[in-house]
Protein backbone atom coordinates (compact mmCIF):
# COMPACT_ATOMS: atom_id res chain seq x y z
CA UNK A 1 0.00 0.00 0.00
CA UNK A 2 1.74 3.39 -1.33
CA UNK A 3 1.99 6.16 1.30
CA UNK A 4 0.25 9.34 0.94
CA UNK A 5 1.61 12.72 -0.49
CA UNK A 6 4.52 14.08 1.77
CA UNK A 7 5.10 17.78 1.97
CA UNK A 8 8.17 17.72 3.68
CA UNK A 9 11.03 15.40 4.35
CA UNK A 10 10.52 13.57 8.09
CA UNK A 11 12.89 13.90 11.08
CA UNK A 12 14.37 11.04 12.92
CA UNK A 13 15.54 11.53 16.85
CA UNK A 14 17.31 8.00 16.67
CA UNK A 15 19.93 7.28 14.10
CA UNK A 16 18.47 5.63 10.67
CA UNK A 17 20.37 2.52 11.67
CA UNK A 18 19.15 1.98 14.57
CA UNK A 19 15.27 2.71 13.57
CA UNK A 20 15.26 0.29 10.93
CA UNK A 21 16.24 -3.37 10.55
CA UNK A 22 17.30 -3.50 7.07
CA UNK A 23 18.87 -1.01 4.53
CA UNK A 24 17.73 -1.80 0.73
CA UNK A 25 20.82 0.13 -0.87
CA UNK A 26 20.76 0.98 -4.42
CA UNK A 27 24.30 0.23 -5.76
CA UNK A 28 25.38 2.89 -8.67
CA UNK A 29 25.73 6.09 -7.30
CA UNK A 30 25.19 4.85 -3.91
CA UNK A 31 27.82 2.33 -2.61
CA UNK A 32 29.90 2.79 -6.07
CA UNK A 33 30.10 4.36 -9.26
CA UNK A 34 32.35 3.41 -12.12
CA UNK A 35 33.51 0.42 -10.24
CA UNK A 36 34.67 2.89 -7.34
CA UNK A 37 33.54 3.11 -4.07
CA UNK A 38 31.81 6.65 -3.41
CA UNK A 39 33.61 8.48 -0.86
CA UNK A 40 32.20 7.54 3.12
CA UNK A 41 30.35 4.61 1.64
CA UNK A 42 32.72 1.95 3.43
CA UNK A 43 33.85 3.08 6.51
CA UNK A 44 29.58 4.10 6.77
CA UNK A 45 28.11 0.67 6.05
CA UNK A 46 30.90 -1.00 8.08
CA UNK A 47 29.76 1.06 10.95
CA UNK A 48 25.77 0.80 10.03
CA UNK A 49 26.53 -3.34 10.24
CA UNK A 50 28.62 -3.17 12.82
CA UNK A 51 25.57 -1.66 14.87
CA UNK A 52 23.21 -4.32 13.86
CA UNK A 53 21.67 -3.28 10.81
CA UNK A 54 21.02 -6.01 7.99
CA UNK A 55 22.34 -4.53 4.43
CA UNK A 56 20.79 -5.90 1.31
CA UNK A 57 21.93 -4.31 -1.84
CA UNK A 58 19.28 -4.30 -4.57
CA UNK A 59 20.10 -2.67 -7.55
CA UNK A 60 18.24 -2.87 -10.94
CA UNK A 61 21.31 -3.68 -13.01
CA UNK A 62 20.95 -7.00 -14.06
CA UNK A 63 24.34 -7.47 -15.91
CA UNK A 64 26.52 -9.02 -12.92
CA UNK A 65 25.70 -12.30 -10.82
CA UNK A 66 24.85 -11.68 -7.02
CA UNK A 67 28.52 -13.63 -6.59
CA UNK A 68 30.08 -11.37 -8.41
CA UNK A 69 28.45 -8.27 -6.81
CA UNK A 70 29.41 -10.01 -3.65
CA UNK A 71 32.97 -10.09 -5.02
CA UNK A 72 33.14 -6.33 -5.87
CA UNK A 73 31.90 -4.86 -2.49
CA UNK A 74 34.30 -7.42 -0.50
CA UNK A 75 37.11 -6.20 -2.57
CA UNK A 76 36.02 -2.27 -1.93
CA UNK A 77 35.70 -3.18 1.72
CA UNK A 78 32.16 -3.90 2.29
CA UNK A 79 32.06 -7.33 2.81
CA UNK A 80 29.25 -9.25 1.32
CA UNK A 81 27.47 -12.55 0.80
CA UNK A 82 25.67 -13.33 -2.63
CA UNK A 83 22.53 -13.78 -0.62
CA UNK A 84 22.92 -10.13 0.26
CA UNK A 85 22.80 -8.76 -3.56
CA UNK A 86 19.06 -8.61 -4.74
CA UNK A 87 19.03 -8.04 -8.80
CA UNK A 88 16.35 -6.92 -11.24
CA UNK A 89 17.48 -10.22 -12.92
CA UNK A 90 16.12 -12.35 -10.27
CA UNK A 91 12.89 -10.17 -10.09
CA UNK A 92 12.26 -11.02 -13.85
CA UNK A 93 13.10 -14.39 -14.03
CA UNK A 94 10.76 -15.08 -10.89
CA UNK A 95 8.10 -13.04 -13.09
CA UNK A 96 8.81 -15.23 -16.51
CA UNK A 97 8.19 -18.28 -14.52
CA UNK A 98 5.19 -17.64 -13.04
CA UNK A 99 4.00 -17.25 -16.66
CA UNK A 100 5.88 -20.05 -18.28
CA UNK A 101 6.41 -23.80 -17.76
CA UNK A 102 9.36 -24.89 -15.97
CA UNK A 103 12.13 -25.67 -18.41
CA UNK A 104 11.09 -23.39 -20.93
CA UNK A 105 13.72 -21.75 -23.12
CA UNK A 106 14.17 -18.09 -23.13
CA UNK A 107 15.73 -15.47 -25.45
CA UNK A 108 18.34 -13.65 -23.72
CA UNK A 109 19.59 -10.46 -24.68
CA UNK A 110 22.02 -8.96 -21.92
CA UNK A 111 24.21 -10.57 -19.43
CA UNK A 112 25.64 -13.51 -17.00
CA UNK A 113 22.94 -12.35 -14.50
CA UNK A 114 19.97 -12.91 -16.62
CA UNK A 115 21.31 -16.44 -17.33
CA UNK A 116 21.86 -17.13 -13.90
CA UNK A 117 18.69 -16.06 -12.54
CA UNK A 118 16.78 -17.98 -15.35
CA UNK A 119 18.36 -21.17 -14.17
CA UNK A 120 17.57 -20.29 -10.77
CA UNK A 121 14.28 -20.83 -11.61
CA UNK A 122 14.37 -23.59 -13.65
CA UNK A 123 14.63 -21.97 -17.19
CA UNK A 124 16.99 -22.26 -19.87
CA UNK A 125 18.56 -19.49 -21.76
CA UNK A 126 19.15 -19.13 -25.47
CA UNK A 127 20.83 -16.92 -27.91
CA UNK A 128 18.68 -16.72 -30.73
CA UNK A 129 14.65 -16.21 -31.78
CA UNK A 130 15.18 -19.47 -33.92
CA UNK A 131 15.53 -21.37 -30.70
CA UNK A 132 11.54 -21.61 -30.32
CA UNK A 133 11.66 -19.31 -26.92
CA UNK A 134 8.44 -19.08 -24.57
CA UNK A 135 9.87 -15.70 -23.82
CA UNK A 136 12.09 -13.00 -24.55
CA UNK A 137 13.89 -11.55 -21.80
CA UNK A 138 16.13 -7.99 -21.98
CA UNK A 139 18.15 -6.67 -19.11
CA UNK A 140 21.43 -4.42 -19.33
CA UNK A 141 24.12 -6.00 -21.28
CA UNK A 142 27.45 -3.70 -20.60
CA UNK A 143 28.59 -1.32 -23.10
CA UNK A 144 29.92 -3.84 -25.41
CA UNK A 145 26.70 -5.49 -26.39
CA UNK A 146 26.35 -5.95 -29.75
CA UNK A 147 23.44 -4.27 -31.69
CA UNK A 148 22.61 -8.01 -33.55
CA UNK A 149 21.02 -8.96 -30.15
CA UNK A 150 18.67 -6.49 -30.71
CA UNK A 151 17.21 -7.71 -33.49
CA UNK A 152 17.52 -11.10 -31.81
CA UNK A 153 15.02 -9.78 -29.51
CA UNK A 154 12.78 -8.01 -32.22
CA UNK A 155 12.43 -10.96 -34.41
CA UNK A 156 11.01 -12.89 -31.46
CA UNK A 157 8.76 -9.97 -30.54
CA UNK A 158 7.30 -9.49 -33.64
CA UNK A 159 6.28 -13.15 -33.91
CA UNK A 160 4.08 -12.94 -30.59
CA UNK A 161 6.84 -14.20 -27.76
CA UNK A 162 6.03 -12.61 -24.74
CA UNK A 163 9.03 -9.88 -23.39
CA UNK A 164 10.22 -9.13 -20.56
CA UNK A 165 12.43 -6.42 -19.09
CA UNK A 166 14.53 -6.36 -16.24
CA UNK A 167 14.07 -3.08 -16.08
CA UNK A 168 13.49 0.23 -18.19
CA UNK A 169 16.23 2.82 -16.35
CA UNK A 170 17.05 4.88 -19.00
CA UNK A 171 20.57 6.26 -17.67
CA UNK A 172 23.48 4.09 -15.39
CA UNK A 173 26.27 6.49 -13.36
CA UNK A 174 30.07 5.33 -14.52
CA UNK A 175 33.19 6.90 -13.90
CA UNK A 176 32.92 8.87 -16.37
CA UNK A 177 29.74 10.46 -16.23
CA UNK A 178 26.27 9.24 -16.95
CA UNK A 179 25.66 6.19 -19.68
CA UNK A 180 22.49 5.26 -21.35
CA UNK A 181 21.26 2.59 -19.56
CA UNK A 182 19.04 -0.56 -19.91
CA UNK A 183 15.80 1.67 -20.76
CA UNK A 184 17.18 3.23 -23.82
CA UNK A 185 18.29 -0.53 -24.91
CA UNK A 186 14.23 -1.26 -24.46
CA UNK A 187 13.10 1.54 -26.32
CA UNK A 188 15.27 0.44 -29.87
CA UNK A 189 13.13 -3.17 -29.66
CA UNK A 190 10.06 -0.80 -28.68
CA UNK A 191 10.61 1.20 -31.64
CA UNK A 192 11.58 -1.81 -33.94
CA UNK A 193 8.47 -4.17 -32.66
CA UNK A 194 5.76 -1.61 -31.22
CA UNK A 195 5.20 -4.04 -28.18
CA UNK A 196 5.44 -3.30 -24.42
CA UNK A 197 7.44 -5.65 -22.44
CA UNK A 198 6.55 -6.90 -18.79
CA UNK A 199 9.37 -4.68 -16.19
CA UNK A 200 10.21 -5.91 -13.27
CA UNK A 201 12.67 -3.98 -11.70
CA UNK A 202 12.52 -1.14 -9.33
CA UNK A 203 9.81 0.48 -9.19
CA UNK A 204 7.52 -1.58 -9.84
CA UNK A 205 6.15 -4.44 -7.44
CA UNK A 206 8.14 -7.53 -8.51
CA UNK A 207 11.01 -6.02 -7.41
CA UNK A 208 9.63 -4.81 -3.72
CA UNK A 209 8.44 -8.81 -3.72
CA UNK A 210 11.49 -10.34 -4.54
CA UNK A 211 13.71 -7.80 -1.83
CA UNK A 212 11.35 -8.88 0.55
CA UNK A 213 11.44 -12.84 0.30
CA UNK A 214 14.76 -12.59 -0.33
CA UNK A 215 16.14 -10.50 2.70
CA UNK A 216 12.75 -11.02 5.32
CA UNK A 217 13.00 -7.04 6.16
CA UNK A 218 10.56 -6.33 8.37
CA UNK A 219 10.72 -2.74 8.92
CA UNK A 220 13.23 -1.57 6.15
CA UNK A 221 14.37 1.52 4.53
CA UNK A 222 15.23 2.00 0.79
CA UNK A 223 18.71 3.66 0.41
CA UNK A 224 18.95 5.46 -3.14
CA UNK A 225 20.12 7.90 -5.47
CA UNK A 226 17.40 8.21 -8.19
CA UNK A 227 13.40 9.57 -7.68
CA UNK A 228 11.78 7.35 -10.07
CA UNK A 229 13.62 3.78 -9.32
CA UNK A 230 14.80 3.82 -5.45
CA UNK A 231 12.07 6.30 -3.87
CA UNK A 232 9.21 5.60 -6.37
CA UNK A 233 9.98 1.92 -5.79
CA UNK A 234 9.76 2.76 -1.53
CA UNK A 235 6.72 5.18 -1.94
CA UNK A 236 4.88 1.98 -4.06
CA UNK A 237 6.44 -0.61 -1.25
CA UNK A 238 4.55 1.58 1.68
CA UNK A 239 8.36 1.98 3.24
CA UNK A 240 10.72 5.07 4.30
CA UNK A 241 13.41 6.01 1.86
CA UNK A 242 16.80 7.92 2.31
CA UNK A 243 17.80 9.89 -0.72
CA UNK A 244 21.38 10.20 -1.10
CA UNK A 245 23.55 13.48 -3.47
CA UNK A 246 25.92 11.17 -4.83
CA UNK A 247 24.59 9.77 -8.15
CA UNK A 248 21.89 11.15 -10.81
CA UNK A 249 19.25 13.04 -8.42
CA UNK A 250 20.24 17.19 -8.18
CA UNK A 251 18.55 19.85 -6.05
CA UNK A 252 16.64 21.05 -8.57
CA UNK A 253 14.94 17.29 -9.20
CA UNK A 254 14.49 16.92 -5.40
CA UNK A 255 12.05 20.17 -5.75
CA UNK A 256 10.84 19.55 -8.15
CA UNK A 257 9.90 16.07 -7.36
CA UNK A 258 5.89 14.46 -7.41
CA UNK A 259 4.36 12.95 -4.89
CA UNK A 260 5.56 9.81 -5.69
CA UNK A 261 8.77 11.03 -6.09
CA UNK A 262 9.45 12.73 -2.39
CA UNK A 263 12.09 10.31 -0.25
CA UNK A 264 11.70 10.35 3.68
CA UNK A 265 14.99 11.82 4.24
CA UNK A 266 17.79 13.50 2.74
CA UNK A 267 21.40 13.13 2.49
CA UNK A 268 24.58 13.85 1.60
CA UNK A 269 25.37 10.38 1.06
CA UNK A 270 25.47 7.04 3.24
CA UNK A 271 26.96 9.03 6.45
CA UNK A 272 23.14 9.95 6.18
CA UNK A 273 22.41 5.96 7.41
CA UNK A 274 24.23 6.91 10.85
CA UNK A 275 22.73 9.74 12.06
CA UNK A 276 19.47 11.18 13.17
CA UNK A 277 17.41 13.73 10.58
CA UNK A 278 16.86 17.22 11.53
CA UNK A 279 12.69 17.85 11.76
CA UNK A 280 11.75 20.56 9.42
CA UNK A 281 9.08 22.99 11.25
CA UNK A 282 6.26 25.40 10.03
CA UNK A 283 5.60 28.73 10.86
CA UNK A 284 2.87 30.76 9.57
CA UNK A 285 4.34 29.14 6.07
CA UNK A 286 7.42 29.15 6.65
CA UNK A 287 9.84 25.60 7.06
CA UNK A 288 12.42 26.01 9.28
CA UNK A 289 15.37 23.57 9.64
CA UNK A 290 18.59 23.95 11.16
CA UNK A 291 19.37 27.95 10.46
CA UNK A 292 17.72 27.99 7.37
CA UNK A 293 14.21 29.35 6.92
CA UNK A 294 12.37 28.84 3.43
CA UNK A 295 9.30 29.42 1.80
CA UNK A 296 7.42 30.50 -1.58
CA UNK A 297 6.29 34.16 -1.97
CA UNK A 298 4.99 35.82 -5.00
CA UNK A 299 5.90 32.83 -6.88
CA UNK A 300 9.29 32.44 -6.05
CA UNK A 301 11.58 30.46 -3.74
CA UNK A 302 12.67 33.00 -0.31
CA UNK A 303 15.97 31.79 1.44
CA UNK A 304 17.38 33.29 4.54
CA UNK A 305 19.77 32.11 7.12
CA UNK A 306 22.77 30.42 7.52
CA UNK A 307 24.22 26.85 8.25
CA UNK A 308 24.26 23.50 7.14
CA UNK A 309 23.43 23.57 3.15
CA UNK A 310 21.55 20.13 3.53
CA UNK A 311 19.34 21.77 6.15
CA UNK A 312 18.36 24.73 3.41
CA UNK A 313 17.81 22.03 1.13
CA UNK A 314 15.44 19.93 3.52
CA UNK A 315 13.63 23.51 4.33
CA UNK A 316 13.06 24.39 0.52
CA UNK A 317 11.95 21.00 -0.37
CA UNK A 318 9.01 21.54 2.41
CA UNK A 319 8.23 24.71 0.87
CA UNK A 320 8.35 23.04 -2.85
CA UNK A 321 6.46 20.47 -1.98
CA UNK A 322 3.89 22.05 0.08
CA UNK A 323 3.67 24.68 -3.11
CA UNK A 324 3.13 22.10 -5.31
CA UNK A 325 0.44 19.66 -3.45
CA UNK A 326 -0.34 16.57 -5.58
CA UNK A 327 1.55 18.10 -8.58
CA UNK A 328 5.07 19.65 -9.24
CA UNK A 329 6.54 22.41 -8.59
CA UNK A 330 8.35 24.81 -11.52
CA UNK A 331 9.39 27.67 -9.48
CA UNK A 332 13.08 28.33 -10.56
CA UNK A 333 15.52 27.36 -7.63
CA UNK A 334 18.82 27.78 -9.35
CA UNK A 335 19.05 31.28 -7.48
CA UNK A 336 18.41 29.50 -4.03
CA UNK A 337 20.08 26.52 -4.75
CA UNK A 338 23.42 28.39 -5.75
CA UNK A 339 23.00 30.03 -2.64
CA UNK A 340 23.91 26.72 -0.85
CA UNK A 341 25.98 25.35 -3.23
CA UNK A 342 24.35 22.79 -4.56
Amino acid sequence: MSQPSRTRPSGSARALSEAYDTALLDLDGVVYAGGEAIEHAVGSLGTAREGGMHLAYVTNNALRTPDAVAAHLTELGVPAEPGDVITSAQAVARLISEQVPEGSRVLVIGGEGLRVALRERGLVPVESADDDPAAVVQGYGGPDLAWGRFAEASYAVSAGVPWFASNTDLTIPSGRGIAPGNGAAVQVVRIATGAEPQVAGKPLPPMHKETIIRTGAEKPLVVGDRLDTDIEGAFNGGVDSLLVLTGVTDGAQLLAARPEHRPTFVDADLRGMLTGQPEVAENDGEFECGGWTAAVRDEAFALDGDGDPLDGLRALCAAAWTHAGEGVCELDAGKVLGRLGL
